[in-house]
């Protein structure tokens, strides 16, 4: 599955990682020197979650933001108890 978040479209964009050696010059030193550059990935943090899109319950991957933003709608939390009949004919 695609790591792409359903609100914001959120997904995996590429970097780099830069490496430095040395002495910053307001310590004292020469200054930093670059030494390498590697590719790298930065991955938005996508989760599974039940959600209400267009009045039916769905599991969507949405990322952390989208979730803190408030743009996705959780369901109605179950409240089931047995039917009162039902319980006294068991006993």
């Amino acid at each position: 599955m695609s790591r792409v978040c359903y609100f914001t479209g959120r997904r995996t964009r590429a970097g780099r990682s830069i490496t430095r050696r040395g002495k910053a010059k307001y310590l004292g030193g020469v200054g930093r020197k670059v030494t390498g550059k590697t590719k790298r990935k930065f991955k938005p943090n996508i989760q599974r979650v039940r959600a209400v899109v267009d009045g039916q319950v769905t599991r969507i991957r949405v990322s952390a933001k989208a979730i803190r933003m408030g743009l996705i709608v959780k369901p109605k939390r179950r409240d089931w108890s047995p039917p009162v009949e039902a319980a006294a004919a068991a006993e």
